[in-house]
């Protein structure tokens, strides 16, 4: 979860100040790390879980912000799917996030630290017993 501070971008003076909450950019991060080719889902917390069970969205999960004198530092924690190379997923999840935040809010993001939490197997499909069998009670 974000800490409480709003970041405030430098702006036109005369026009006023633009503020983000931390909340957009764990949402745009989220999205971003998502759409990642190799991303199975991002890790949530109960909450995150049942949100989404109710059928609503929740972006941010899996992403942690970090605020202080140095720059925003970023934990993801993400689930990969089997049959991928996880170092050089990883390095695009890092790559894709910092280009996507840079674009959509002019804020640089000091580090990306993403943590690869479990590697998810393909799902192998039941076959249907009653289409299988399906042959022999014909012949009967």
């Amino acid at each position: 979860m974000a800490e409480e501070k709003n970041l405030v971008l430098d702006a036109n003076q005369d026009l006023g100040e633009i503020v983000i909450a931390p909340e957009v950019i764990e949402i745009i991060i989220g999205i971003a790390a998502s759409k990642v080719d190799g991303v199975y889902d991002m890790q949530g917390s109960f909450t995150s879980n049942v949100t989404q069970l109710l059928g609503r969205s929740n972006h941010g999960k899996g992403v942690s912000l970090t605020i202080d004198e140095t720059g925003i530092k970023v934990d993801l924690y993400c689930y990969m799917k089997y049959g991928v190379s996880v170092p050089k997923t990883a390095m695009e999840i890092q790559e894709r996030v910092k280009q996507q935040v840079l674009f959509m809010t002019d804020v640089e993001l000091a580090e990306v630290n993403v943590h690869v939490v479990a590697v998810v197997p393909e799902k192998i499909e039941t076959p249907d017993l009653d289409e299988l069998f399906e042959n022999e009670e014909e012949n009967e």
